[in-house]
Formats: C-alpha cells, structure tokens, sequence
C-alpha cells in the first residue's frame, strides 16, 4: 500500500549556533519541503530513488536489510552510508519495518534546490520518523546531531521559539504578522554552508560568557518579536548580527558581501552560506541579481505562515 508522508523546510532567523547551548531560536517553516512516498518492492531491499525540486534524481541505489541491520559505522560520509546511518537509527527503535516478508520502493521529493540548505535531512529525518512513528528529535540526535530546530519547522506549519531545556526540546507556536513582511526577502547565498562543520567551529570558539550571550540573544529575539516598525526590527537584527560577528569572531555578511547595501542584511542558520533575510525599503532583487544572486524569494513566496 502507498503511503506518503510530508515535511517542511526551515530557516532559523535569531539563535544561530547558541540555539545548541539552550537559547531561545525564533524560527520560521517554509512553504517548501520534502516528501516521502513508501511502497512494495522487492523482499529484504530498498530501492531507493531521490528526485530534486528540478525532477532530477540526485540520488538512487538499493539497500539491502542486512546493510541496515548490521550496521558497520563508516567514516566515508557518501550519500548512500549516511542514509543507511539514519535507518539503522530508525531500525532500533523500530525494528517491525524490516520484516523478512517485506521490501519497500521509496522515493523523494524535494519542492526546493537540496543546495540551498532548506532542510533536506531534517525533512527526511522527520518523514522516516512519521512513517515509523518513532520520535523525530531522538532520531536526529542519535544520526545527524543539532539543535532540533529543524525537526520543529518540519512538523508545525507557523512560526516557532524553541529552545533545549535540559536537552529535551520544547516549541512554542508564535505569530509573526507584522506590517512590514512585505519589505523581507530571502536570498540565497550560491554556496551551501555545512552544518556539522560550522557547529564544530562554534564548538571551540564559543567563550566563557556564554550565559550572558544567551541571555542577550534572548532578550533581542523577544525585540524582533515584539517589532512594531520596520525600524526597530531592523535595528534588532542588527544587534543580533553583531553580537553573533563577536561571538564567531567573523565578519557579518553585510560587511563582507554588501557593504553597499541599503537596509539591513541577517545571516540565517550557519553562517557563509545558505541564505540571508534582506530588509529593505525597495524591492532588492535587482541589486541581488547584479551582483550575481539569483535567487531572491519574497516573504509571502516562501514562509508557511
């Protein structure tokens, strides 16, 4: 029998990186995601196909049982090895999906580029938990790692706060309505930034005024929140992105790719790739587009709100 199973993409607007610490993240699901589509195949074998937003297939092999089953960790991070580390995860705490009188055609389907960072693990993650009614957060943790904001974008369809307490995540639904959504644009950097890599620099970087970093990242994603103007929210995202910028001790990315431009610029999620949120008074596209960032998204195209 088919069954298909649906997850949205994230972006993380304020708690990057201090998110993993206990800090408050306000984020926000998109309209774009990805779907997993579960069906007969041949017995003690996946075949497992994965298209692109494009209709391309990025990905497709087959995985036998005994793969998953007898598990062997292996170092060389392919796209085949990582899958069969999240459903060897899946398989002990659910171990019913590999019957021996089963085999399974799977198949997804991304609605966005897998390079812009919108969350093509954490949506699949989050589907293979939905079809084997395993919990989505202890399924991340024990494959990929993270924060788990992701996993919250995956399963609400409006804005949230999450924080860890105690390493148990909790999500607050929110609103975010403001007037101004109209003057927020999304850009994608060109450059896919990876996560574990940028979490293992926060890692070593990150200092002893740790509790004071979160306090203020909290105070100042309760601002952005609370915006009634486009001018105090701005003025909140910039406060974010420099006490982020001391913290990473790097440049913003206003400082270092649009010292020109005119309103305010946040980095999203890990920092040098992915996307930016772009406040402006005009339409930015052109500017974007003239200094060779193609892909510019409205607040209305691509937040679930």
């Amino acid at each position: 029998m088919k069954k298909t199973f649906y997850s949205n993409g994230k972006l993380l607007i304020t708690g990057e990186y201090l998110v993993l610490d206990g800090a408050n993240a306000f984020a926000l699901p998109t309209k774009l995601g990805q779907n997993l589509i579960i069906e007969e195949g041949n017995k003690q074998e996946i075949h497992w196909k994965s298209f692109d937003a494009d209709g391309g297939i990025w990905f497709e092999d087959t995985i036998l049982f005994s793969e998953i089953t007898n598990y062997i960790p292996n170092e060389n991070e392919t796209v085949k090895n990582t899958l069969i580390t999240i459903l060897h995860q899946a398989y002990l705490k659910n171990s019913e999906f590999l019957n021996e009188e089963t085999g399974y055609t799977i198949t997804t389907q991304l609605t966005f580029s897998r390079k812009w960072g919108l969350g093509t693990s954490s949506t699949l993650i989050n589907n293979i938990a939905q079809w084997l009614n395993i919990d989505a957060f202890e399924l991340l943790n024990t494959s990929f790692g993270g924060s788990g904001y992701d996993i919250a974008c995956a399963q609400n369809n409006g804005p949230i706060i999450y924080h860890l307490e105690e390493g148990k995540p909790i999500v607050e639904k929110t609103t975010f309505n403001p007037d101004f959504t109209n003057q927020i644009y999304f850009v994608y950097l060109n450059k896919k930034q990876s996560s574990k890599t940028a979490i293992a620099n926060y890692n070593v970087n990150k200092n002893h005024d740790l509790d004071k970093n979160i306090a203020k990242n909290n105070h100042i994603t309760q601002e952005v929140l609370d915006a009634s103007t486009i001018e105090t929210f701005s003025h909140a995202l910039e406060k974010h992105e420099a006490k982020m910028s001391i913290i990473l001790e790097t440049c913003t990315a206003k400082e270092l790719l649009f010292p020109d431009f005119k309103g305010t610029i946040k980095s999203l999620g890990a920092w040098g790739g992915d996307f930016i949120m772009a406040v402006s008074n005009e339409n930015p596209t052109p500017y974007f587009n003239s200094k060779g960032y193609e892909t510019v998204f409205t607040f209305e195209e691509l937040i679930l709100n």
